[in-house]
């Protein structure tokens, strides 16, 4: 048997999410149904975490046993056939047979991207939330801020949460702002990309993050009162759950050299 980590890139626009539903339309389902038609196997595989519906996703990993023999270098362009377009395996590697891509990972990374020019970018309109008003952002950075750290994070967590510890650490958090879209002479603010790197997330966690952050931008709450958010360990302290569409997973990241 093989041990195989593979990475994935998907526009989550039409799929129910990363993990298996009953419906059958996640991304776990289409590659299982890829893998089996390519070797014959009906496996499941382990992805590193979970997106919700919608939600999309730069080189998630997942692994999977297989008893296979097909080389590496083939598995990517065999499977990509056997997928839809906007489902696509950027890399194969073999790894020890006790690695886990959800156990085993160790930071995630998150993007989060709102539009703020005054006219949605059509291109992009899958992987953006556009928010023509004005917002305050350099408030926004500041509630930002208040969220790095270890906290119990109950305020960003939806309250259909059965997890048993709401408490995770973030690492880092920042926005990035392009204003390469933005027209002279206009009130456009540009496509402003927030960042959030942590140990695990919960569900819907970094929506309401952002939902809270919005609010902040737009002068509904104080960038100080993110704090008093989190403290509060109190969903209904926090704002609403930013849309799916701005949210992708960019990155998660491992100890095992390499990875």
């Amino acid at each position: 048997m093989r041990n195989l980590l593979m990475k994935v890139n998907y526009d989550g626009t039409r799929y129910d999410g990363f993990q298996t539903q009953p419906q059958g339309n996640t991304i776990q389902d289409h590659l299982e149904h890829a893998i089996l038609h390519l070797t014959g196997e009906a496996l499941k595989i382990t992805g590193s975490g979970r997106t919700d519906a919608g939600v999309h996703a730069y080189g998630q990993p997942f692994n999977f046993l297989t008893a296979s023999k097909i080389p590496l270098e083939r598995w990517c362009l065999a499977l990509n056939a056997r997928l839809p377009q906007d489902i696509v395996v950027t890399e194969a590697r073999e790894v020890s047979l006790d690695f886990h891509s959800r156990r085993g990972a160790k930071r995630k990374t998150y993007r989060y991207t709102i539009s703020g020019n005054r006219f949605p970018d059509p291109f992009q309109r899958r992987w953006q939330y556009h928010h023509p008003v004005k917002l305050d952002i350099p408030a926004m950075q500041q509630g930002l801020a208040h969220i790095i750290g270890t906290h119990d994070f109950t305020s960003f967590a939806s309250r259909k949460s059965t997890k048993t510890s709401h408490v995770r650490t973030i690492f880092e958090a920042h926005m990035e702002i392009d204003h390469s879209m933005c027209r002279n002479g206009t009130a456009d603010q540009g496509v402003i990309h927030t960042y959030i790197t942590g140990s695990g997330f919960l569900q819907h966690m970094v929506r309401i993050i952002m939902g809270t952050l919005i609010h902040v931008g737009e002068g509904k709450i104080r960038a100080e009162a993110v704090a008093d958010i989190l403290a509060a360990c109190d969903r209904a302290a926090a704002g609403p759950t930013a849309v799916a569409q701005g949210l992708a997973l960019w990155s998660v990241e491992y100890d095992e050299a390499g990875l």
